[in-house]
């Protein structure tokens, strides 16, 4: 090893899902909404000013944060936004977790919170699920250096009530406390009426899932003006200019039309509905799902064989090649067509 490299970081990044490229593909392997964003993102996007590009974006991002505080009723110096949630929760790492005790999160979670924390060399613990892939409240009542959760818990997908997270709110008034809430509007409770309660929380979602605008990286945060305050330091300390000129104008139509937006979450829940009964007519154990995917196994079949059959078929779903999970599928809810074609690829699969 040259004496330059000694100074490379060593670590094991994140790993992200596969992003194929075939035209007849079902790609049900990333959790991306099926359907369109709201019409109002293609009217926004055709009225876009591309000469304004060459232009540096506010650094405020104050059209999000407007429809934001519209939608929700909060105030925008109680929110804040970057690029996709994962630059929040980065960013919250940086920013909220600086103490000598550990960091406490799940040991089955979003596999990227372990890596931020090995990043910026936050000590943390990870507490294991019980044998039904449920966190216990009781568990993060102990000394720490700050507490996240990821409700619904992916990839699991099982969602915990409002008094479960108060629980934990409440029980660490020294720490802070984030919930991530990537997958909240297909079904779970969201946390954001206890953020008047306690200044410790910090709720985290993101216009990829039910928004339908993965592709334009929006995520945003909601907590205490203190919060805020030091989630905005970090940011202009590395990088102030993050929400773009394109994601901040055409963002806010995907807030805007609360009749979209609600009618499609119906949707997806609909379809996700059924195609777990569909899956447990084939023999799969699922479970229940607050998210809009679904995570499933089949005694009899091995997971990864269903996953390289389903590749084979250019119908892509997620397989973790982890402990715990290597006998799972997490298979992201599509449109009732794509989802009538996985179901039939798998009657195939399961019965040769």
């Amino acid at each position: 090893m040259n004496n330059w490299e000694k100074n490379l970081i060593q670590i094991d990044p994140y790993v992200p899902g596969d992003q194929p490229s075939f035209p007849d593909m079902i790609k049900l392997n990333t959790n991306e909404n099926p359907y369109p964003p709201a019409p109002g993102v293609e009217k926004a996007l055709k009225a876009f000013d591309a000469d304004t590009l060459r232009l540096y974006p506010a650094v405020s991002a104050e059209p999000v944060l407007l429809a934001l505080s519209e939608f929700y009723g909060i105030e925008t110096d109680r929110i804040f936004a970057g690029v996709g949630s994962d630059d929040v929760l980065a960013t919250a790492f940086r920013a909220l977790f600086n103490s000598d005790k550990p960091v406490l999160f799940p040991d089955i979670t979003y596999s990227f919170y372990d890596v931020w924390a090995k990043l910026f060399g936050v000590p943390f613990e990870q507490i294991p699920l019980d044998a039904d892939f449920r966190m216990h409240k009781e568990d993060y009542v102990r000394e720490n250096g700050g507490v996240i959760i990821c409700n619904p818990n992916a990839p699991t997908s099982i969602a915990e009530p409002l008094e479960f997270v108060e629980f934990i709110v409440k029980n660490n008034p020294d720490s802070v406390v984030v919930v991530d809430e990537a997958y909240v509007d297909f079904g779970a409770e969201t946390a954001l009426p206890l953020l008047d309660k306690y200044e410790n929380l910090l709720v985290v979602q993101t216009f990829s899932k039910s928004r339908s605008l993965a592709g334009l990286r929006i995520g945003y945060a909601f907590g205490s003006r203190r919060l805020i305050r030091a989630l905005n330091d970090v940011k202009n300390s590395y990088n102030s200019y993050t929400i773009n000129r394109l994601s901040a104008a055409v963002g806010p139509a995907a807030i805007e039309d609360r009749e979209y937006f609600e009618r499609t979450c119906e949707r997806i829940i609909r379809t996700r509905e059924n195609s777990a009964k569909e899956l447990k007519k084939l023999g799969f154990r699922v479970n229940d799902s607050s998210t809009n995917f679904l995570f499933a196994t089949h005694p009899e079949v091995p997971a990864e064989r269903i996953f390289t059959e389903l590749k084979e078929r250019h119908i892509f779903v997620r397989w973790f090649n982890k402990p715990r999970l290597k006998d799972y599928l997490r298979i992201t809810v599509g449109t009732d067509e794509q989802m009538e074609k996985l179901l039939c690829a798998l009657y195939e699969i399961i019965n040769t």
